[in-house]
């Protein structure tokens, strides 16, 4: 790794040329000193990255020093057969592309990496070559005058090769995308025409030029430089150009006004608002690269290349005061606003491309790029170089290969810290103080009053109300809202049958899917977080059992007991919500959610492999003689062996008739081996389908939908599979008519019962605190694990409005004898994870960055109106076999572990050291404490695990989660105050505590992030320059480039474990 020293004796001075640098007819040009206080003395000794930060600090004054987003292109003089022309080399928009002249294609975008001479010579070249900053010129024949003239005023050019540099700017350009049908154009001709080109002879284009509707005058009025006439004739600049220039090739090439092709960027184009609303028309650019350029972006053009009539180099770097289209400067219809020429004797052409690439490269860096659009003189240039330079790190030239391509990374950090100054010192923050802002931004304070955190919460949401219905215009949405449906569906009509043997069927499918429709219908239209999906939960079916039973052995009517218990915990969940009691989730930190959350993932992968190994009890594989064989029709010549071969299904289509004891049933040898294909193959492809949108095939928006639909291409796909097989698999059963299971019972439950006594309704509060418990604890640490903050929530939580929709919609369901619908955690985190939001991969090379949730209502109202529909589709819902369902509960839990940080550090207990991922909680706690905090996570799992597991402690399993805290509390004792912030959250403290061992210990470790660290010494070496923010880890395709990767100081931590340590330091 390089070393960080202090700021080291760079090889160059501060002082630049006396020169003026701005160019002719500049508005700007006068004596005012725009740093005010700051004297030309003060300013060359500031270091480079407050010089920066004080040149972005300025105002802009007007709008032409406004920055946008910059597309980079580098083109090489060379010769082509007869012609010299300009030749696209590398492009730019945030990582470099190359053409790769063996394959006559670009390369994959990668991480520019550059030699430190080449940075050497770039600044050099600042120093003494020509600047000339707010040029007006609109066209390139205007701009080539304005460069000649200041290059031969400044001395740096003789004046009898100042046309033979003006022709050698206004060479034709030709770009990648124009070789596969390159061919030669008359020196005159239209814009229209430009567009209309193809192969055909030039006797063909001639006839078509002279058609052509638009023509260009051959007189034209164009802007020029003091002195020189508007009027320039476009053919006798031709004719006295065409006389000059070659480039070293051998032999010069006399080249004849016929043969040579001319550049149409001489033409004046009007500047269009924005880089993307120039129409084809005007420019035959490559619309499809097009796309990837972003709204208003502006061009940097880089124009390197060798002549043989240069015995010293040129070099200008040109900023032009309004963007202008320059023909075919540019290989897209883009302004152009920078210009940087490098012309040189031959025998420099290599390094004429490092210096040309060193150049693109700065363009394309965030800080630069802004500092060049805001520069006033040319030594507001060299310390945009001198800060990019400290912000890079020297590879030690033996130590790589040069010739590995550094991937793009994933994520890019922000570049904020290196445009603004370190923050001073702030006054002491009380930590309390911020947690319990924090907590009431989140509404997880107390307000005070009664029902204040519900009255918050609706102040909350009401303006979102609106948008959450406009938010659901996407194919996103419908991809989720079918695949929640199955994931819904499924459980629901499971649990009523578990529901049916556990009540006697005074609940069961259809009562389920009443609920269904009724919990979700009303939780979507009114919740706070309708991102949480209600679904019925192992907990809730252990409780209605032990109430039966012990209804049962009271000889009371279940139903009407049922009833009072249902109204008792409504009400009691009431008193919760007007007495705040939600803010009690601020005590669920990640140790508990994520414990609750890895059961819940474990239960469904366990059901869901325990369902196909029941089908394999009940369909066993060797099951013996299947007694039923075809026989021929009476009277038929054929013989019994010839009708054996026909199995139990085709036997009748061929006049066959079935003999043996078997017959009235279809064989089932092969039920299970198809169940356990079918569920592994609805896995799998939801699997490999969901992780598509990253693949390399077809284009982006083909994969985003099929990852969207991934899980409802899976269960087609092995519901049809099932079919054309004809195997009897277990098909889904949904009931078939909008009825109570039970003929006994109605849709609406009597409160009293001749069997029930009168103090029965009294003592069912009892078990309603049980069962309110049970509630609270489900549904509030469901929303805890949908409200995190990794998910980018913008529109605010809900937990008091929650749970008051909550207790009215457990109301309504006791009064209609319909099954309590909670929280449920693996659906909810699902329903999260199909709605998540990446930014669209516009550059080259870019990775999608996730930017939040889809945050609407519309989802969870769909599913649960389908569901409550479900009885008329039950012709096309019995053709799934549930297998595929099973298979989807797999999918369904295994998905739900990702991005749990507990169950990455049970799968890194397993890892030897070298090969553990790099995690940042691993940089920044020792190895033992992390095994230490996953060991006592893990203990508390299987707890749960074994208390769930056996009937007569399941009724425990609320009260469990709640000892789950006060577990968490007790670590405090354990662990240190940092540790537990970078491993999980911290509690609210009851009273204060000291800090300061865990500060002296953080000090120790990241006590210098404020700083601007230096880049370490070496004169050989190669730089990697990034894009803002690369990370310092990045390791190329062919092997490690760990040592001294030259990366921005600023890290892409962990967003909460960032916090944890700005938040101790600033104390």
């Amino acid at each position: 790794m390089a070393e960080k020293n202090e700021y080291i004796e760079l090889p160059w001075t501060m002082n630049s040329s006396s020169g003026d640098d701005e160019a002719p007819k500049d508005p700007r040009t006068g004596g005012e000193d725009f740093t005010q206080q700051f004297t030309e003395n003060d300013f060359e000794v500031t270091p480079p990255a407050q010089r920066v930060q004080f040149i972005l600090g300025e105002d802009v004054d007007d709008g032409t020093h406004v920055s946008h987003p910059l597309f980079s292109e580098m083109g090489m003089l060379v010769k082509e057969g007869d012609e010299i022309e300009w030749k696209e080399t590398a492009r730019w928009i945030k990582f470099e592309e190359d053409v790769e002249e063996g394959g006559n294609r670009w390369s994959k975008p990668h991480v520019a990496t550059l030699s430190l001479h080449s940075l050497f010579e770039l600044r050099r070249l600042l120093v003494n070559g020509s600047v000339m900053l707010d040029m007006e010129a609109q066209n390139l024949e205007v701009m080539a005058d304005l460069v000649c003239d200041h290059m031969v005023s400044a001395g740096t050019l003789p004046p009898g090769v100042k046309d033979k540099v003006k022709d050698a700017l206004l060479r034709r350009h030709r770009h990648q995308h124009e070789y596969a049908k390159k061919t030669r154009l008359p020196i005159i001709r239209s814009l229209a025409d430009m567009r209309n080109h193809s192969s055909s002879k030039i006797e063909e284009h001639s006839a078509s030029i002279l058609g052509a509707t638009t023509p260009i005058s051959l007189t034209a009025s164009e802007p020029g430089p003091p002195g020189s006439n508007g009027n320039s004739s476009l053919s006798t600049a031709a004719g006295a150009m065409g006389r000059f220039l070659t480039v070293p090739s051998g032999k010069p090439s006399n080249r004849t006004l016929e043969d040579m092709v001319k550049s149409p960027s001489n033409q004046s184009m009007a500047r269009p608002g924005s880089g993307t609303e120039l129409s084809e028309q005007q420019h035959k650019g490559n619309t499809h690269f097009m796309r990837k350029i972003p709204p208003g972006a502006e061009a940097s053009n880089i124009l390197v290349g060798e002549v043989d009539f240069l015995e010293r180099t040129l070099s200008c770097f040109i900023r032009l005061s309004q963007a202008v289209v320059l023909g075919d400067l540019t290989e897209v219809p883009v302004p152009t606003r920078f210009v940087f020429i490098l012309l040189g004797p031959p025998g420099s052409q290599s390094n004429f491309h490092e210096i040309g690439r060193a150049m693109a490269t700065l363009m394309s860096d965030e800080i630069f790029h802004e500092v060049a659009y805001r520069a006033r003189k040319r030594d507001h240039l060299l310390s945009g170089v001198d800060e990019f330079l400290d912000a890079v790190t020297v590879l030690p030239p033996g130590e790589w290969d040069p010739t590995i391509r550094i991937e793009p990374p994933a994520a890019i950090p922000s570049q904020e810290i290196r445009k603004r100054p370190p923050e001073l010192p702030k006054e002491e923050v009380d930590e309390e103080e911020e947690e319990a802002r924090l907590r009431e931004e989140n509404g997880l304070s107390r307000t005070g009053r009664l029902f204040g955190g519900l009255i918050n919460d609706i102040k909350r949401k009401a303006p979102w109300y609106i948008s959450d219905y406009k938010d659901a215009l996407s194919m996103q949405c419908v991809a989720s809202w079918i695949f929640l449906y199955f994931a819904c569906l499924s459980p629901i009509i499971t649990f009523g049958g578990l529901l049916a043997e556990a009540t006697g069927k005074h609940m069961a499918a259809m009562e389920s899917l009443v609920s269904g429709f009724v919990c979700g219908m009303g939780y979507g239209l009114f919740s706070g977080q309708p991102l949480t999906i209600l679904g019925s939960t192992g907990p809730v079916l252990v409780f209605e059992s032990i109430i039966y039973e012990f209804c049962q052995k009271m000889g009371w009517e279940y139903m009407t007991f049922r009833f009072w218990i249902g109204m008792w915990v409504a009400g009691i969940c009431i008193v919760l919500t007007a007495i705040d009691a939600s803010a009690l989730v601020c005590y669920i930190t990640r140790f508990t959610e994520e414990n609750f959350a890895t059961l819940i993932a474990f239960i469904f992968i366990y059901k869901a492999i325990e369902n196909v190994m029941v089908i394999g009890k009940n369909f066993p594989v060797n099951q013996g003689i299947y007694d039923c064989v075809c026989t021929p029709p009476i009277g038929s010549n054929a013989s019994v062996i010839d009708y054996a071969k026909y199995n139990w299904n085709s036997c009748e289509s061929y006049n066959g008739t079935l003999v043996g004891g078997d017959c009235g049933k279809p064989p089932t040898e092969n039920v299970f081996l198809m169940s356990l294909v079918l569920c592994a193959g609805t896995f799998l492809i939801s699997t490999v389908l969901k992780e598509f949108k990253n693949a390399l095939f077809f284009p982006s928006i083909v994969r985003q939908y099929i990852s969207d639909f991934s899980v409802l291409i899976a269960i087609f796909a092995m519901s049809f599979f099932d079919y054309s097989l004809g195997v009897p698999t277990q098909k889904l059963e949904v009931p078939n008519e909008l009825k109570p299971t039970l003929s006994t019972r109605g849709w609406l439950i009597p409160p009293f019962a001749e069997k029930n006594p009168w103090w029965s309704a009294i003592i069912a509060v009892f078990p309603a605190l049980l069962g309110t418990i049970l509630i609270f604890m489900d549904q509030q640490i469901t929303a805890v694990i949908v409200n995190r903050k990794e998910n980018k929530l913008k529109k605010g939580c809900g937990y008091h409005l929650d749970l008051f929709i909550l207790s009215i919609l457990i109301a309504i369901c006791s009064m209609m004898g319909l099954p309590w619908f909670v929280a449920a955690t693996v659906l909810s985190i699902n329903h999260v994870n199909s709605l998540k939001l990446e930014s669209e991969c516009s550059a080259p090379g870019e990775k999608p960055q996730f930017l939040g949730v889809r945050e609407q209502r519309v989802t969870h109202i769909l599913i649960f109106l389908t569901i409550g529909v479900s009885v008329l589709l039950t012709p096309l819902l019995g053709n799934i076999p549930m297998p595929v369902l099973f298979g989807v509960f797999l999918y369904m839990g295994v998905a739900s572990l990702k991005g749990l940080q507990f169950f990455d550090r049970i799968l890194i207990m397993f890892m030897p050291a070298k090969y553990q991922p790099d995690y940042m909680f691993l940089r920044q706690v020792p190895i033992k404490r992390v095994h230490l905090f996953t060991m006592i996570q893990l203990a508390c799992l299987i707890i749960l695990w074994l208390i769930k597991s056996f009937s007569q402690t399941s009724i425990l399993f609320p009260l469990m989660l709640v000892v789950m805290i006060g577990i968490r509390k007790a670590l405090d004792l354990v662990f240190t105050r940092r540790e537990l912030k970078i491993l999980d959250d911290i509690m609210p403290e009851m009273t204060k505590r000291a800090a300061a061992d865990d500060l002296h210990k953080l000090d120790a470790e990241v006590g210098l992030l404020a700083r601007i660290f230096p880049w370490g010494k070496g004169s050989r070496g190669r730089v990697v320059t990034k894009p803002p923010g690369l990370d310092d880890g990045i390791v190329g395709s062919g092997g490690a480039v760990g040592a001294g990767l030259i990366t921005c100081t600023t890290s892409n931590a962990n967003e909460k474990e960032f916090e944890a340590q700005s938040s101790l330091l600033k104390k």
